[in-house]
């Protein structure tokens, strides 16, 4: 029996589009609303954890004692939604710019471009003949906070510098790459105190708001490498964990109520049983009509070929998915409000049928990806709770203040 369709993501409320904005607004720059309450401050700090959902980290708060004294308090700790699909470029890209999946056209994992004929990757396997400056058209809000006056950091590994996500959607201001999560944490720091002196020193003027975009993405590979109960996942939970208390015990001490330091995610995770992992790539029948598949192993979009009916395309995949996904056609997810309001020019890259799964499996087509990617056991991309929950921690203690 088919369940009723989650609700869609809270993107004009609860958000994490909303992060970066109100961060700005909070630092005093104009042009920005604090939708989420930030506290006043000449200091953000965003720390970005890829992968590290609210379930996720509400079940291993013993390996995150720092965050977790957080994330416990009302006045601390928050849960926002990401967009659909969870999953990383879209996620990013709405943290980078503001807007929701629909507006930016980050879509998924792997979309199709119409105007290329083929399916392209939106996160390290861009292909050259797809520009991100054209792809995705709207400005970031770190160049928008440079542009009112800000200083501005982003603090990620070194191979993101000019990667074309990063092009797409966080660029602006000064770029520090390093490969370990504690050098990262020490660059950013390290960063803030050179550019500013302690509370009550000696300067000249108010001080440039600084915002600081930190960048964490070793919980996301090694759940999906080992899995989010693992050995290996808890231990890098642990090492963020030391990381955040030690760059807010130094900022606190140095600037007081200057500095506000917020943690959030870009989406969930939820480990996959191999026998669970689905693979279509020699199942005739159901794709019958299919041009090309997409998306994410948890949210797969299928285009349809011109003469192909979507309607009858997602009865058919209903038939065989419908007690373990949410099978809709585009029109019908974007009436639900799944990406936000959709624009025209990226309507194409969405699939014409969407198998959205909410039991703990994954689909994959390895005739177009190949068998590598089901050695993954972590995984995200649909709507349930575990992926599209991500917390929002104010992590000095100031807490938020609505």
């Amino acid at each position: 029996m088919s369940l009723p369709l989650p609700p869609a993501p809270d993107y004009d409320g609860a958000h994490l589009r909303h992060v970066l904005p109100s961060a700005c607004a909070a630092l005093g720059l104009e042009g920005f609303a604090n939708r989420l309450d930030i506290p006043p401050c000449s200091i953000a700090v965003v720390i970005m954890v890829d992968g590290l959902g609210d379930h996720n980290l509400a079940a291993h708060t013993g390996h995150a004692r720092f965050l977790a004294s957080a994330w416990r308090r009302a006045a601390q700790g928050r849960v926002l939604d990401c967009g659909a699909p969870a999953t990383t470029s879209a996620s990013l890209t709405s943290l980078g710019t503001g807007k929701a999946p629909g507006e930016h056209g980050m879509l998924g994992y792997d979309l199709l471009a119409p105007e290329l004929g083929r399916v392209v990757n939106m996160l390290g396997g861009w292909d050259d003949d797809v520009d991100p400056r054209s792809w995705q058209r709207h400005p970031s809000v770190l160049q928008q906070a440079v542009d009112a006056g800000a200083r501005v950091l982003t603090a990620s590994r070194s191979q993101f510098r000019d990667s074309a996500l990063t092009t797409a959607a966080l660029s602006g201001g000064e770029f520090l790459g390093a490969d370990r999560i504690e050098s990262r944490f020490r660059a950013a720091q390290e960063w803030i105190m050179d550019r500013r002196t302690a509370k009550g020193g000696v300067r000249r003027g108010p001080a440039p708001a600084q915002l600081v975009y930190l960048y964490v993405d070793e919980l996301d590979k090694t759940g999906h490498h080992a899995g989010v109960d693992s050995v290996m996942w808890r231990s890098m939970l642990e090492n963020l964990d030391e990381a955040a208390r030690r760059l807010c015990s130094a900022l606190t001490e140095r600037y007081g109520d200057e500095v506000a330091v917020l943690l959030t995610a870009d989406h969930g995770m939820l480990d996959i049983a191999e026998q669970d992992l689905v693979d279509i790539a020699e199942c005739d029948d159901l794709l019958r009509g299919v041009a090309h598949t997409g998306g994410d192993p948890r949210m797969m979009y299928l285009y349809a070929e011109a003469e192909q009916d979507p309607v009858e395309l997602a009865a058919r995949w209903r038939a065989e998915f419908g007690d373990v996904a949410w099978v809709l056609t585009r029109d019908k997810a974007i009436a639900a409000g799944w990406f936000g309001a959709v624009e025209e020019r990226v309507l194409g890259r969405l699939g014409d049928v969407i198998i959205a799964a909410h039991a703990p499996i994954a689909i994959f087509d390895t005739a177009r990806t190949g068998v590598g990617i089901m050695s993954m056991v972590g995984m995200h991309g649909s709507l349930t709770e575990v992926e599209r929950k991500i917390p929002l921690l104010e992590l000095t203690g100031r807490g938020f203040t609505g």
